[in-house]
C-alpha cells in the first residue's frame, strides 16, 4: 500500500505540473490539443471543443500537446510527407509549393496552400502506414500555421504557458509544507517509544514499544534529542541502541540506520510527542522560508553535480518512489513533507536551461523575443539533442545509485 501511496503521489505532481501549462495555454488563447492523464497511447478519449482528453496506458503523471511549439520548416515536410511521396508521386506539386513557401518565411500562405495538399493526400492511394504519417504531417503544420501556435505568440504568453507547470510544482511545495505548519510540527517528546515501524531497522534490531531510550553507541542519552542527534549523525553506520526494558538494561542488535532527509532514522516514534501548531499567515511565512533554503541548497547540489561531486545524490522514480514509500510508512506529516520536497525539486530541475526542459524553452522563448524572430528548428534539434544527452545520463547515473541503495551499497 505505501508503494502504491508514493507512485499515486509522483504521478500527482506531474499531472499538476501539466495541468499548470494546460490551463495556462487556455488562458493566454492557445488552445492545447491534448490533456491525458497518464501517457499516450489512449485507453479511453473524448473530444469536446476540439481538445482530445483521454486516459493513458501509462499511468504516470499527464500530458499536454500545445500546438506548434516550433516553426514548421522545409524538412518537415521530408520526414511526413517522404513514404507518401514515394508512393504517390502526383503529391510533389503540392509538397514543393508549401516547401518554397516555408523557406521564404510566407507562413500565411503556406497556410492558404494547406487544402490542396490535404485534397491530394485524401486522394492519394497510399498504405496504411504512409497515410498515417502524412496525416500526423497535415496536423503538424496545421497546427504550426494556426494562429494559436505557440511560436508565432508573443513572448510574454509563451513565458506564461511554459513556466506554468515549475510554477504549480512550487505552489503546490509551499502549500503542502504551510499545511504541515498548521497541522503541527512536532516540537518535544521522550526517550520512550511509542510503536516501531515494520521492516524498520528498528524492529530488525529488537526495539519494541514502551522501551526506554537510555543509550545510543554506549553513550548516555539524556533526553530525545541526544537519541535523535546521535542517530541522524551516525553516518549510516551500524547503530547500538541500548534501552531500559520492564526495569533491565537491554543492549538491543547493531542496525544500519535508513538515510533520510536531514540525516539517518531507525524507524520508531517517540511517545509524549507535542506539536506547535500555526496559523494559515505563520505557516505560508515558515513555509516560504523553507522553499527557499531547499532552493540555495538545491543550487549547491547543481555546482557539485557539475563537478562530479555530487553524483551520489541523483535519483531516478525508482528511488523516489522507494524513499517515499519509505516514509508514507511512518507518519503522513512526514510524507507531506518529502512530497513537497519532490515537487520542488521537479520544478528546480525543470527550470534548468536545457532543452526539452522548460527552462530550455523559456530561454530560447527570451531569445527569440530579443532576436524578433523565431529560431530555426535545426537549432532546436541540436541543442535538445545534447540536452537529452544529458538528462539521459544523470538518468543512468541516478538509476545506478538507486540500484546500488536496494542492494544496501
Amino acid at each position: 500500500m505505501s508503494v502504491f501511496i508514493a507512485i499515486l503521489g509522483l504521478a500527482l505532481l506531474i499531472l499538476i505540473h501539466e495541468a499548470g501549462h494546460f490551463y495556462t495555454a487556455r488562458l493566454v488563447g492557445m488552445r492545447p490539443r491534448r490533456f491525458y492523464i497518464g501517457f499516450p497511447p489512449a485507453l479511453l478519449k473524448t473530444t469536446r471543443n476540439g481538445i482530445e482528453y483521454g486516459l493513458g496506458v501509462i499511468p504516470l503523471g499527464g500530458y499536454v500537446k500545445i500546438p506548434g511549439m516550433h516553426r514548421p520548416a522545409p524538412s518537415d515536410l521530408d520526414v511526413h510527407f517522404g513514404a507518401a511521396l514515394y508512393e504517390s508521386p502526383r503529391l510533389l506539386p503540392s509538397i514543393e509549393r508549401i516547401k518554397r513557401l516555408l523557406a521564404q518565411n510566407d507562413f500565411d500562405g503556406a497556410r492558404a496552400a494547406m487544402p490542396e495538399l490535404e485534397h491530394a493526400v485524401r486522394d492519394a492511394p497510399l498504405s496504411a502506414n504512409a497515410r498515417r504519417s502524412a496525416n500526423r504531417g497535415l496536423e503538424e503544420l496545421a497546427d504550426g500555421l494556426g494562429g494559436d501556435a505557440y511560436w508565432r505568440q508573443r513572448t510574454w504568453k509563451r513565458l506564461a504557458v511554459i513556466g506554468a507547470g515549475p510554477g504549480t510544482n512550487l505552489v503546490f511545495a509551499i502549500l503542502l509544507l504551510a499545511i504541515v505548519y498548521m497541522i503541527g510540527i512536532p516540537t518535544d517528546a521522550s526517550r520512550r517509544v511509542a510503536d516501531v515501524i515494520p521492516k524498520s531497522p528498528a524492529a530488525a534490531a529488537g526495539l519494541k514499544a514502551g522501551d526506554m531510550i537510555v543509550g545510543v553507541n554506549r553513550v548516555p542519552s539524556y533526553d530525545f534529542t541526544d537519541v535523535r542527534n546521535a542517530i541522524r549523525s551516525s553516518g549510516g553506520k551500524p547503530v547500538v541502541v541500548s534501552v531500559l526494558r520492564d526495569g533491565r538494561y537491554v543492549e538491543l542488535r547493531p542496525e544500519r540506520p535508513d538515510k533520510v532527509e536531514g540525516g539517518y532514522a531507525l524507524g520508531f516514534h517517540p511517545s509524549g510527542i507535542k506539536y506547535t501548531r500555526y496559523n494559515p499567515i505563520a505557516a505560508l511565512g515558515l513555509a516560504s522560508k523553507d522553499t527557499w533554503f531547499v532552493t540555495k541548497a538545491m543550487g549547491t547540489w547543481v555546482s557539485h553535480i557539475a563537478s562530479g561531486s555530487g553524483r551520489k545524490e541523483v535519483s531516478t522514480p525508482v528511488g523516489i518512489v522507494r524513499e517515499s514509500s519509505r516514509v508514507a510508512q511512518t507518519s503522513y506529516r512526514e510524507y507531506f513533507q518529502v512530497l513537497a520536497l519532490i515537487s520542488l525539486s521537479l520544478a528546480l530541475l525543470n527550470m534548468l536551461p536545457l532543452l526539452p526542459l522548460d527552462g530550455g524553452h523559456i530561454a530560447f522563448s527570451i531569445i527569440e523575443g530579443m532576436r524578433g524572430r523565431a529560431i530555426g528548428r535545426v537549432v532546436y534539434e541540436r541543442v535538445s539533442a545534447v540536452g537529452i544527452a544529458l538528462v539521459l545520463l544523470l538518468f543512468f547515473v541516478g538509476l545506478s545509485n538507486d540500484i546500488g541503495n536496494i542492494r544496501g551499497g
